[in-house]
């Protein structure tokens, strides 16, 4: 499964200050288990 990640720079208007955030837009909400996964996968 592919999902699109957005990375924003949360509380500023420069690029590559503050603190960054992920976003990733879904159609519909995935299984707890999935997330999981895919945090974990991302982390290591």
């Amino acid at each position: 499964m592919k999902i699109k990640l957005y990375q924003i720079e949360a509380f500023t208007n420069k690029l590559f200050k503050d603190n960054p955030a992920a976003v990733c837009p879904l159609n519909i909400w995935l299984d707890d288990e999935v997330i999981l996964v895919k945090l974990t996968n991302s982390i290591l």
